[in-house]
């Protein structure tokens, strides 16, 4: 089994101000005790990613975008490339995120056109997928991310290129998690449907788990067979916090 090189990545969500340089920095700092081969992103909102690119420059923090339109440029009032997320200084961007799903309705087909846009701006696109508490309760949790999966993920994917986080919907800032089992499960499926596709590519290609990660439980999740780090939320706004889930790597 090839090694994949750990990776956490904090989504602020719509947090921060220009004051909460100061916990990116904390982070910068406090990230030195880490092992070597731990991967940080910070993905903060547009407003602050040249700041923070600025501000991590020469450390082992990357930033990355929270989410980009398709197209590199045009009419699209509002809207971020993942050119300009780039020329901001962001190494990375989050796509297919579920509160892009649900509240901006993005389909499968949109997701992926944000994954090929990343991967024309020369970004790691961080792929997120994951069932609702319905879809769970309904048996299908299985088969929705397959076709998440399937649909979302474009030809030519690679270790380089992509990140895929599975992010339960029901567990994303509810404190809720689903046992090891069942993150265990999942993954694995996820893993075997990648090595199907692209082969060794595949199998190299990092899977982050994602939803309700804290410090105490953080052990415990990253230690799950297959999980290749972690999509934090809440937790990493706080640098103390989001220095603590990846202290499970020490």
């Amino acid at each position: 089994m090839p090694s994949r090189r750990p990776l956490v990545a904090g989504n602020w969500k719509m947090n921060g101000l220009r004051a909460s340089t100061a916990q990116l920095e904390a982070i910068v700092r406090g990230c030195g005790p880490l092992r070597a081969d731990v991967e940080l992103m910070v993905c903060p909102p547009a407003t602050l990613i040249a700041a923070f690119a600025a501000a991590a420059k020469g450390s082992r923090v990357g930033i990355g975008g929270q989410d980009c339109h398709r197209e590199p440029s045009g009419a699209f009032t509002g809207d971020l490339s993942a050119e300009m997320l780039a020329d901001a200084g962001a190494r990375a961007v989050i796509v297919g995120h579920s509160e892009r799903r649900t509240h901006h309705r993005e389909t499968d087909a949109d997701v992926r056109a944000k994954v090929l846009a990343a991967r024309r701006a020369g970004l790691l696109g961080i792929l997120c997928i994951g069932e609702t508490q319905a879809e769970r309760a309904s048996g299908k949790t299985l088969a929705i991310v397959e076709r998440q999966l399937a649909q979302s993920v474009p030809d030519g994917a690679t270790p380089d290129n992509l990140v895929i986080a599975y992010e339960p919907v029901w567990a994303i800032g509810t404190g809720l998690t689903p046992t090891t089992t069942d993150v265990e499960e999942v993954h694995s499926m996820i893993r075997e449907r990648l090595a199907d596709r692209f082969g060794p590519p595949g199998e190299a290609m990092r899977v982050l788990y994602g939803g309700s990660v804290k410090p105490d439980n953080a052990p415990e999740l990253l230690s799950v067979p297959g999980v290749d780090g972690a999509l934090v939320g809440g937790a990493s706004l706080k640098a103390e916090d989001f220095l603590g889930i990846a202290a499970a790597y020490t």
